[in-house]
């Protein structure tokens, strides 16, 4: 199992070179970065988008991409090394690949009279028809479809007419071709260019789907035309509001017959159109930025039914009934856009799902803003600065600066970036004022492969180019060196120890380094030694003169500057090495990324591998960690993700010293210790040391914020500081404590109200930031909306509704004002009323009336003339058809105790429902924040157990004290049998010691302990425990009491634990005889024996107990599934205990058959088709529920599947099949003890916590935690 876990991957954006880049089919869409396809998904469960699979086998940048129209699993991608490739999305494999297309595809598409054909062409031509399947694969020319005389932009097959196509061209003209009839090449060019050179790209073709003459035709600067390609004739020509609007891509909506929708090209504007009309019904501006492609879904999200009240025909109407109140007509009415969903992407590569009806996003990976940022640099000649918690771009610099290789961030808070280009030499970017603010051209056009910013004089920075020249510069441009080498430099990188001393990277494979303070322009040193070229160089943040380099010749190679000598070589990655970091906390640790798709971490000290990660797809060209989170890894990859990582197993036992109060010594050290071969982890950077120095302050709480402030620096992304601030106001911690962030992130309840009612006021009176929009700053109207719906969810009613009143929506206000009282409401109508009467507008009148306004209405009238209206309107005033209505205060102070216990009821259920979005979504740590946020601790501990955050578990059990108390001796129980392994056995006996009543937890860790007779009792002798000798009589002297437990206790912890099994099975057997028993009686003991040593277990003499033992562990363990809920290891675990009843005859209560009834039922009554099951099987699963006994509700809550992070996330790692279902294992992987079985880690996490046994059968306990 990897030591390394995935914890976040940042998706990459849609590419703007390429047209066909967009597609959808059913639930699910993709889009092309630019070496990788993101393929999205829609989840039924929680009716959102979510990302599924990354596809990265092309080489070069991917040209377009086509989904299958017969078969939703298959899409076809083409890219610019002549490559194209079927893929099957479902099980995310290729189907079929053709190697050389003859040129690079333009665009690709389906051929619809072959099932497993695909046509692509490029630039003139010809289009080629590539059958990949049935009895006569191969690729075909088509017969007329070739020397056109213009570069083809795009082409579409007709959906319905097989055979019948047409081409885009570069020049604005079309070319259709149709069987039976000849081809028509360049015709139906825009009417301005006929008899011109001048060229309009055609940027979007679509066929009407309702016709098999007509389609659309958009170009760049002509506009849109409906044209009959049978005709050869233009239809419509579509105008626009202004001249300067253009389009780059549209789409019909296949749910409103002669409705489509275009984006612009240089704002993102999304028009709604239909074909009988030339000017579009309705636009929305959505980005700053154009559009570049659009795709609407053929299977919009699920919209949860709306009960109806129109009245039905045997509906009874009185003059007292209630109206249903027709839509509300607008100038476009007729035309209305019905519900749909549009994929939307940009030219800066922003990608959405947009729910025109709704007018909102479902779903946009854009820019917001937040903080903990991580910057990235990218072939699209972009700076982006993304925020690790949320996963999202926060920033992005000007762009169009070629390929930008390399980035380097400003010292302190200057919040500036350095930024290295293929073409543009280099400049430094100020984020938040959000342009250049200084440009350096000294290395001509050649690329610059890196810059660094020296930390230790920022004035100061560094560059490198394939001019062979290293630059010293200062900020506002004077050269302060240049060092000339042989050949191309490729990296450079700043002493941090040292601010004059420079290394740098060389083709001719060396590594020199420099020093700053002499006025010589050679090297100081010169390290030889590679057999390829240098591409990067890193110094040790903690080890002075100590580097490292990577090469093309697959090593890194670590290099002592005081010894003029190479340490260490690191061999294993089969390919060049880019990516190399040093950890800033543990000095030995290095971690490098290669070409060969992986990332790898070394123990520098003996230069031992300790773990691989092959999650990325492509080579990996990046690593890095924030200084304050040393132990959180991002990497970026050709793949086109950056993904995160936390380093934090590999050194988990430093967090274990920390949690059980160790000695300083076993935590914070020095280089020199911790560099001793083979010793423990220890911390030894700025981060851990001003830790301790301001705990070495404090006074009080010196535990907990030792804990908190600990697991912050190993914690990864995903919540973990919101999950301690929420900590902190469960214990009782003064308000104005609470940092900034909080408010951001998931608050308890008690500060709902008050936080959000200043996010609202905030809206409503500060100026918004001109930078971190994604969609352009939000304008007044928009900020005061926001803020109006944030009071009215809080229920400060008066508020919304004079936000309303100032946004002119009166009659959302006047519609919601009795909430406050009938007094304010009637006060409002007046208001309107003298608003419209000032306005001279009859609308007046029925605001008068409502509220008995007799005398204003009456003046109005007879002001205007109108005398008999003014009579009309008297004389029902004086029958008393026109009153005012009767005055009543509503409460909003006193509520009775049931409404209270709805109210608290219903809070309690929304924030279930959204932990358990967080929680399915992989982030358990937020869904423990959810619970917290209502003080529901239980389920908050359950959540971070699920999910396999042990350690942050029982840091916060710890720190909450008393309020966990049921949940943390479970977590410290769990995180023992963790390190129930050979040289953290001292480990485990401190973690139980923290649990009060532990005789029996320490009896079972003695148990298992291996080694000789002298080392097993100086364990027990640690653990409180009796010698073997010891043990042994007062287990003879249980036995005589009848104190079963106990005798099976001690003879565990004797020589001879072999009587420990009989006595024990023999008892447990007994029991499931009876028809009483129940999981909690025979449990405990099952367990207790399940702890006798591996070695003594597998013995021959032994074959039939442990055969025995095997059997009721399993059969237990899948009562305890149910009991537990964890669905998917039911029946395996079923499986398994029937499967080890057929390998040998064994004398146990049980039968296959029995076995099989059981799951049957347990299927019948709990699946999705649980109402289809008998009477009878009722009756038995009730019976099964009896024996169960579920936990009771003052117990620990641990219901439903484990999730860990990153089991949502995509990877490409090796294929592995679950043995348990044979499908492939979605999420991290736990190979079983052949090193070749394989379950998921969430499965492994469940039999474990339900049956330590390993699922093969052998007796081997199975530690997955």
């Amino acid at each position: 199992m990897a030591k390394v876990k995935q914890v976040g991957l940042l998706a990459a954006g849609c590419q703007p070179w390429n047209k066909d880049v967009c597609a959808a089919s059913g639930d699910r869409f993709a889009y092309c970065a630019t070496l990788a396809i993101y393929i999205y998904q829609l989840d039924q469960q929680y009716n959102e988008f979510k990302l599924r699979s990354i596809m990265s086998e092309h080489k070069k940048t991917i040209t377009a991409i086509s989904w299958c129209p017969d078969n939703p699993d298959l899409f076809a991608s083409a890219s610019a090394d002549n490559l194209l490739i079927v893929w099957n999305v479902a099980e995310q494999k290729t189907v079929a690949r053709l190697d050389n297309t003859k040129g690079v595809p333009a665009s690709v598409s389906w051929c619809w009279n072959f099932s497993d054909g695909v046509a692509f062409v490029s630039q003139r031509g010809p289009l080629y028809i590539w059958v990949y399947g049935g009895t006569d694969p191969g690729v075909t020319v088509h017969k007329e479809a070739h020397s056109f005389l213009s570069d083809i932009c795009l082409f579409r097959w007709h959906p319905t007419k097989k055979e019948k196509l047409v081409f885009g061209h570069t020049d604005g003209s079309l070319s259709v071709f149709q069987p039976g009839s000849k081809g028509q090449k360049h015709v139906l060019r825009p009417e301005s260019l006929e008899g011109t050179d001048e060229e309009d790209p055609v940027s979007a073709l679509e066929w009407d789907p309702l016709s098999t003459d007509y389609l659309l035709v958009s170009n760049l600067h002509n506009g849109i035309r409906l044209v009959d390609s049978e005709a050869l004739a233009c239809i419509t020509v579509f105008c626009f509001p202004s001249a300067a609007a253009s389009v780059q891509c549209l789409a019909w909506v296949p749910s409103a017959p002669g409705m489509f929708i275009t984006g612009d090209s240089q704002v993102g504007v999304l028009r709604v159109w239909n074909v009988s009309r030339s000017t579009p019904l309705d636009s929305f501006k959505l980005k700053k930025t154009g559009f570049h492609a659009l795709h609407v879904l053929n299977s919009p999200l699920a919209k949860k039914a709306q009960s109806s009240c129109s009245p039905s025909k045997g509906h009874h109407i009185s003059s007292t009934s209630e109206a249903v109140p027709p839509p509300t007509l607008t100038q476009n009415w007729s035309f209305s856009l019905p519900p749909g969903h549009a994929v939307c992407c940009f030219m800066d590569g922003g990608v959405g799902l947009y729910d025109m009806g709704a007018k909102k996003w479902d779903f946009l990976r854009d820019l917001p803003d937040d903080h903990n940022l991580l910057a990235t640099a990218s072939f699209d000649g972009t700076i982006k600065i993304w925020d690790t918690d949320t996963l999202t771009a926060v920033y992005t610099s000007p762009g169009n600066e070629g390929v930008v290789y390399s980035l380097s961030w400003a010292p302190g808070d200057l919040n500036c970036i350095a930024g290295a280009t293929s073409r543009n030499g280099a400049f430094i970017w100020d984020v938040r004022k959000g342009k250049i603010i200084t440009r350096f051209n000294e290395h001509g056009k050649n690329g610059i492969f890196c810059i660094s910013w020296s930390h230790k004089d920022s004035k100061r920075i560094a560059t490198c180019s394939g001019d062979g020249f290293c630059i010293i510069r200062t900020i506002d441009g004077k050269i302060l060196h240049k060092y000339k080498h042989p050949a191309a430099v490729f990296g450079c990188d700043w002493s941090q120890n040292n601010k004059d001393m420079i290394a740098t990277g060389c083709e001719d494979k060396n590594v020199r380094v420099y020093y700053l303070a002499t006025s010589s322009d050679q090297p100081l040193k010169v390290f030889t030694g590679h057999l390829a070229k240098v591409f990067h160089v890193r110094w040790s943040p903690l080890r002075e003169g100590i580097l490292c380099s990577g090469s093309d010749d697959g090593t890194v190679r670590i290099w002592d500057y005081t010894q003029d000598a190479c340490i260490n070589v690191l061999s294993g990655h089969a390919a060049p090495v880019r990516g190399l970091m040093w950890n800033t906390e543990v000095p030995y640790l290095l971690i490098s990324g290669s070409w060969d798709y992986t990332i790898r971490v070394w123990d520098t000290r003996d230069g031992t591998c300790l773990d691989t990660v092959c999650d990325h797809g492509a080579d990996v060209y990046g690593l890095t960690c924030h200084q304050s989170r040393p132990f959180t890894l991002a990497s970026c990859s050709r793949d086109s993700t950056v993904r995160l990582w936390s380093l934090t197993p590999l050194i988990s036992p430093l967090l274990l010293n920390i949690l059980t109060n160790q000695p300083w010594e076993r935590i914070i050290g020095n280089t020199d210790t911790a560099m001793v071969p083979g010793s423990p982890p220890l911390l030894c950077g700025k981060v851990s040391r001003d830790i301790k120095q301001e705990l070495d302050k404090c006074s009080s709480d010196i535990m907990a914020k030792k804990l908190r402030w600990f697991s912050e620096c190993f914690s990864t992304r995903g919540g973990s500081s919101n999950l301690w601030d929420l900590v902190s106001v469960i214990n009782g911690q003064d308000d104005s404590l609470l940092p900034p962030s909080y408010s951001k992130g998931v608050m308890h309840r008690k500060h709902l109200l008050k936080f959000k009612t200043s996010e609202a006021q905030e809206l409503t009176i500060v100026k918004m930031s001109k930078f971190g929009g994604g969609i352009g700053a939000p304008s007044k109207e928009e900020r005061l909306i926001e803020a109006a719906n944030i009071h009215l969810r809080l229920g400060q009613i008066q508020r919304y509704c004079e936000l309303m009143v100032e946004l002119g929506q009166w009659e959302k206000a006047l519609s919601v004002a009795p909430g406050v009282s009938m007094k304010y409401w009637k006060k409002l109508m007046q208001r309107r009323a003298d608003q419209l009467m000032a306005e001279d507008n009859d609308d007046a009148i029925p605001y008068c009336i409502a509220t008995g306004d007799i005398k204003n209405l009456i003046s109005f009238f007879t002001g205007r003339g109108q005398l008999l209206e003014a009579l009309i309107i008297a004389q029902g005033a004086c029958e008393g058809n026109i009153c005012a209505p009767e005055s009543f205060q509503v409460n909003h102070t006193t509520n009775d105790v049931d409404n209270r216990l709805q109210y608290h009821s219903l809070l309690q259920r929304v924030c279930k429902e959204l932990a358990e979005w967080y929680f399915q979504d992989g982030c358990s740590v937020l869904a423990a924040c959810c619970y917290l946020a209502v003080d529901n601790i239980k389920l908050a501990m359950s959540s971070l157990i699920r999910g396999n955050e042990l350690e942050l578990a029982a840091c916060v059990g710890i720190v909450l004290g008393e309020a966990a108390k049921q949940s943390t001796p479970y977590c410290l129980e769990l995180l023992a049998r963790k390190y129930m392994t050979t040289t953290t056995w001292a480990l485990a006996v401190d973690l139980l010691k923290m649990i009060p009543d532990n005789h029996i937890l320490l009896a079972k860790l003695c148990a298992f302990y291996p080694g000789s007779v002298a080392e097993i009792n100086q364990f027990h002798e640690n653990c409180g425990l009796p010698s073997l000798e010891e043990c042994k009589a007062l287990a003879e002297t249980a036995m005589c009491e009848g104190d079963l437990f106990s005798a099976v206790k001690f003879y565990l912890l004797s020589s001879e634990p072999d009587i420990a099994l009989r006595i024990g099975l023999d008892h447990v057997k007994e029991q499931l005889t009876r028809p009483d028993w129940t999981v909690d009686i025979v449990q405990p003991i099952l367990d207790l024996m399940s702890y006798i040593r591996t070695d003594c277990l597998i013995m021959a003499k032994l074959t039939g107990a442990r055969s025995e033992l095997l059997i009721l562990c399993g059969y237990i363990g899948g009562l305890q599934a149910i009991r537990r809920q964890y669905s998917s290891i039911v029946p395996a675990l079923y499986e398994y205990t029937s499967q080890l009843m057929k390998r040998r005859e064994v004398c146990v209560p049980l039968n296959i058959e029995q076995l099989s009834v059981e799951l049957d039922v347990w299927r019948a009554c709990t699946q999705n088709n649980s109402n289809l099951s008998s009477d009878c099987q009722r009756e038995l699963f009730s019976y099964l529920e009896r024996r169960i006994q579920p936990t009771p509700p003052d117990g620990l809550v641990l219901c439903g599947a484990d999730y860990v992070t990153g089991s949502n996330l995509p990877s490409h790692s090796d294929v592995h099949l679950s043995c348990f279902t044979g499908q492939r294992i979605q999420g991290p992987v736990f190979l079983l003890e052949d090193d070749k079985s394989a379950i998921s880690l969430n499965d492994a996490l469940m039999w474990a916590e339900v049956n330590p046994f390993s699922p093969l059968g052998t007796g081997v306990r199975i530690n997955p935690f």
